[in-house]
């Protein structure tokens, strides 16, 4: 049966909600992002992009190259409102979905064609998604997801395309090598550097030659370049969650319960920033010395960030530990855990803790995950028994503030 995968990526995201609650931004220049000077681009629009901005940029020199732009600093909570709503169109539209991020998703509507058309299906269900949620949206059709997403960013803003089965490779074969999905700046620049500079030329190329230059990923991209490439969906549930959890024997020592949870923390963010994860939902539980277990939890916007995750699993201990009686167990779990990057975070951050969240985590995955970690996570003991392991050096302890 012939697949028919479809691409859904609501335009400068950030920015249209913004739209959607003041219209005196409807064709203006808007940047949303960080709006102190060390702030960064989380979303700009299309009329500022031709002033060379783009997102992830300084908002300081973003707002050097477009001047008049209107600055908003956004909020978290807002856009995770909007993605839930049209998330809850495609739940009653589409059988099998995955949600990639806050603002992007692929359904298979494989089958569909007897029935009603995919690309009618599809149209009908892009034109709910506007009437209903007042946000612009843009699709791609294909035969698998990479086509799709590539079809979807050529047919914005705002717009949709079909790619017919088995013209995958004559679609993709004009169009520059940086639009393939998995090619970053490094690669990008080797391609260059090889004198490759349109899909057609991969397409032309041996599969070794690019498994010789660029190793597995080479052949990735050679695959994906050949519209070959069918990586499966991953069906959307709400409840996945990851967690953690702690037994003592019985303490009420508010010292070690605090770091504890806080260790907890930092690991399940770790790993939600290395799996590509967001959570909006986090959870903890005790268990008293008598056995009697409670629980608390708090919906909160997407995010990875420990210095977000932490001060809320504290505070949400200090709302449910309220009996001050000696404790069994301590417990984190993050659910609602949608696929995602730092992307929705850049306004609350700068540049400097963008870059620390990278610096810190290729240590942890190069020499595990205890090689960094913050101060408040540790505990006066550990700190000592590191210093004395390094000879009187200190270990790489990142001391942060989490109020």
């Amino acid at each position: 049966m012939e697949s028919n995968i479809l691409h859904l990526d609501l335009d400068t995201f950030f920015v249209s909600c913004e739209r959607r609650m003041d219209s005196k931004l409807l064709k203006r220049p808007v940047l949303v992002g960080g709006t102190g000077n060390r702030g960064v681009v989380s979303a700009c629009s299309y009329e500022t992009r031709k002033f060379g901005v783009r997102s992830g940029m300084a908002m300081k020199l973003a707002k050097q190259l477009c001047p008049e732009a209107y600055v908003i600093r956004g909020n978290a909570s807002t856009y995770t409102k909007f993605s839930q709503e049209v998330t809850d169109i495609i739940k009653e539209q589409v059988p099998l979905f995955e949600k990639a991020s806050v603002d992007e998703f692929y359904a298979d509507l494989s089958g569909m064609d007897k029935f009603f058309g995919c690309y009618k299906y599809a149209t009908e269900l892009r034109h709910r998604i506007m009437k209903e949620t007042g946000l612009p949206i843009s699709f791609g059709l294909s035969s698998n997801k990479i086509t799709s997403k590539v079809a979807t960013n050529e047919a914005k803003p705002n717009n949709q395309m079909k790619i017919e089965f088995g013209l995958e490779k004559s679609f993709l074969a004009p169009l520059s090598v940086h639009k393939i999905p998995s090619i970053g700046k490094k690669t990008f620049q080797s391609l260059k550097n090889m004198g490759v500079f349109k899909v057609k030329t991969i397409q032309d190329m041996p599969e070794e030659m690019m498994i010789s230059a660029f190793g597995k990923n080479g052949q990735v991209i050679w695959r994906r370049a050949n519209g070959m490439d069918r990586p499966p969906l991953i069906q959307y549930h709400e409840r996945k969650s990851i967690s953690t959890e702690r037994t003592f024997w019985n303490t009420t020592d508010m010292v070690k319960l605090r770091t504890t949870l806080t260790a907890m923390a930092e690991n399940l963010g770790f790993a939600l920033r290395n799996g590509d994860k967001l959570t909006s939902c986090i959870s903890i539980k005790i268990r008293y010395a008598d056995f009697n277990t409670y629980t608390k939890q708090v919906k909160i916007p997407y995010t990875s960030a420990d210095h977000i995750l932490i001060p809320k699993v504290l505070e949400l201990f200090e709302q449910l530990y309220q009996r001050r009686l000696l404790l069994r167990l301590v417990g984190v779990r993050m659910s609602d855990l949608v696929s995602g990057n730092y992307q929705i975070n850049l306004f609350d951050d700068t540049e400097e803790m963008l870059n620390l969240y990278g610096a810190m985590d290729h240590i942890r995955r190069r020499f595990g995950e205890k090689t960094v970690m913050r101060a408040s996570s540790m505990g006066a003991k550990s700190i000592g028994r590191f210093y004395n392991a390094f000879n009187g050096e200190p270990p790489m302890v990142l001391a942060h503030r989490t109020q």
